[in-house]
């Protein structure tokens, strides 16, 4: 493990992911680590193995020792969120006032959803993609149109423009949900891909939902456009959290932007959503946008190193599973079709992301390794897994070793 170096303010430059043993990860309480046996390695649901940031820290214990546990209040969120877009995005126009806090990125979208489509209408989404995206629309009683990914796994503007067509015809207010960056490919869209969907959303008379959480996780090589910065998206909507680039998914707070289209729709947002934020979230994520940058940018190092790393692994342990290396967000997507497992009629409905079918399933009864089965990413997922690289070279290292076994005892052509 590399030394910490300290510097001039206290910060420690040491890799994050680094900075944890397995033991003291199985101390945590949170879903990754109590989901499953403690002889799994769980490289499943989104949380990275990191301890908190010391800037997110230091601003929960002063709110802790002021007492400081009451309501929201005020547009320091949207503030720090604004500075930080600018200097890391050039989102040099955002605007606090076009902005609400809401409980986290999903129920923001199913609020944003409930604003802009009725009951029946169709949300279109770009399978495979983030499970809760089928599960949350279907829910608040819209139906999901799917616009499958290129082979390339980007989007494909001829699949999208039949997708939106087909929203179009069957209802009178239709919906995109975009996921930027992409869950789970890791798949990083450029602007000139957002300004083609902009186009295609105006000709088809769709609104655009844009899911960035992962936004601040934009590895090298790729550089992240906010879509409301893009010509066309003038009535589009944009939904950013801390959660996942500072691990806060257990302080509930997050952003809805509106474009400059779309404040009045914002405006009738029932005040009660407001409401549903911890405030305890808001400081954490307020601090994350403010003063963690120099700790996100250790974390972004050691990403793109595990990247690297996964990749190499792979290719000594199991070489037939074809790994998408991504250029966003701390999630692998490997196709695991070669291996020869059987997908078999498990595979079951997209959203249920607590259904394990397929490779995943093998891998956690074989390998003792936790994954996210692909099948519940929607049309395209069967045959894959998804992989959480967030977490230590050594745990990384170990589990797909695992893998590499299992894989080879079950199809010994595979390894």
């Amino acid at each position: 493990m590399a030394s910490p170096v300290p510097s001039a303010n206290g910060f420690t430059a040491q890799n994050p992911l680094t900075r944890l043993t397995l033991p003291e990860l199985r101390q945590r309480t949170s879903v990754k680590w109590r989901m499953h046996p403690p002889d799994v390695l769980p490289l499943w649901v989104a949380e990275m193995d990191v301890p908190l940031a010391p800037a997110v820290a230091d601003a929960l214990r002063s709110a802790i020792d002021l007492g400081d546990t009451g309501y929201a209040y005020g547009t320091a969120y949207a503030e720090a969120l604004g500075d930080f877009a600018a200097q890391r995005w050039g989102w040099n126009d955002f605007r606090v006032d076009r902005t609400m806090v809401v409980p986290d990125v999903m129920m923001g979208i199913v609020e944003v959803l409930r604003l802009v489509t009725d009951p029946g209408d169709a949300v279109v989404v770009c399978s495979p993609v983030y499970p809760p995206f089928y599960a949350f629309a279907s829910h608040s009683g819209r139906q999901v149109i799917e616009a499958p990914l290129g082979p390339d796994l980007r989007m494909d503007l001829a699949a999208l423009d039949e997708a939106f067509r087909r929203a179009r015809a069957r209802g009178r207010r239709p919906a995109f949900l975009l996921c930027n960056p992409h869950n789970p490919t890791g798949v990083v869209h450029r602007r000139d891909e957002l300004e083609a969907v902009a186009e295609l959303a105006d000709r088809h008379g769709l609104r655009v939902i844009s899911d960035e959480i992962h936004a601040p996780l934009v590895l090298p090589g790729a550089h992240f456009t906010p879509y409301l910065t893009v010509a066309g998206a003038e009535n589009a909507f944009a939904l950013i959290s801390a959660s996942k680039a500072w691990n806060l998914a257990g302080l509930k707070a997050a952003l809805a932007v509106a474009g400059p289209q779309a404040v009045a729709d914002l405006d009738r947002m029932p005040e009660e959503v407001s409401h549903g934020p911890s405030h305890l979230g808001v400081i954490a994520h307020t601090a994350a946008f403010r003063a963690g940058g120099p700790w996100l940018d250790l974390v972004l190092d050691g990403l793109d190193t595990n990247r690297t790393l996964l990749e190499t692994l792979l290719a000594k342990h199991m070489p037939s599973a074809r790994y998408h290396r991504p250029e966003g967000t701390y999630l692998a997507w490997l196709d695991c079709t070669a291996l020869g497992i059987d997908i078999g009629q498990s595979d079951g409905e997209p959203g249920v992301a607590s259904d394990v079918a397929g490779p995943a399933k093998m891998f956690l009864d074989r390998a003792r390794v936790a994954l996210s089965s692909g099948h519940v990413f929607g049309t395209g997922g069967a045959g894959f897994v998804r992989l959480n690289f967030a977490t230590s070279p050594a745990i990384l290292t170990d589990a797909v070793t695992r893998m590499g076994r299992a894989a080879d005892a079950h199809h010994p052509s595979a390894g």
